[in-house]
């Protein structure tokens, strides 16, 4: 039945955005968040038309429209904040075999920190969290994997 689903989302012609990231966002650390926004960045200045983010909690429920995407896309690519590799684990254990995975501790030598580290204390702006830089560097990774650029 789940074919049968995902085929009614990929019609012949249909236009899709080619490729497609995948980036844990790390909801509470900044890592994670410059993984998110540097990916939006990348998406921002290439086009939905060659690539789009795609979201991990539909993938891993097997949301059709999700799967017939990624499964159409040309490149995955996996931003993660840290080691731990959500979001490449979890391409994985769905069957998706990225052509790039980046951590961003190791390919932008990113120090991450936990915003609940300031629970308690003077819980600080999104922006005191992540920089610039960094956002630009995981934007820049991105486009290079799309373009080739490996």
């Amino acid at each position: 039945m789940k074919n049968m689903v995902e085929d009614i989302y990929l019609k012949k012609d249909m236009i899709t955005h080619g490729n497609i990231i995948y980036a844990c966002f790390g909801c509470f650390s900044n890592t994670g968040i410059t993984a998110g926004l540097g990916s939006l960045e990348a998406v921002k200045e290439l086009g939905l038309d060659r690539v789009s983010v795609g979201c991990l909690a539909a993938l891993q429920l097997g949301v059709a429209p999700v799967m017939a995407k990624t499964k159409s896309a040309k490149k995955i690519i996996t931003v993660d904040g840290c080691p731990f590799e959500c979001s490449r684990k979890i391409l994985k254990l769905e069957g998706f075999k990225p052509i790039k995975s980046f951590i961003l501790t190791k390919d932008i030598a990113m120090k991450k920190k936990a915003f609940d580290e300031d629970i308690g204390k003077n819980l600080k702006s999104l922006t005191d969290y992540v920089t610039p830089e960094g956002i630009e560097k995981t934007k820049r990774i991105i486009i290079n994997a799309i373009k080739g650029d490996l």
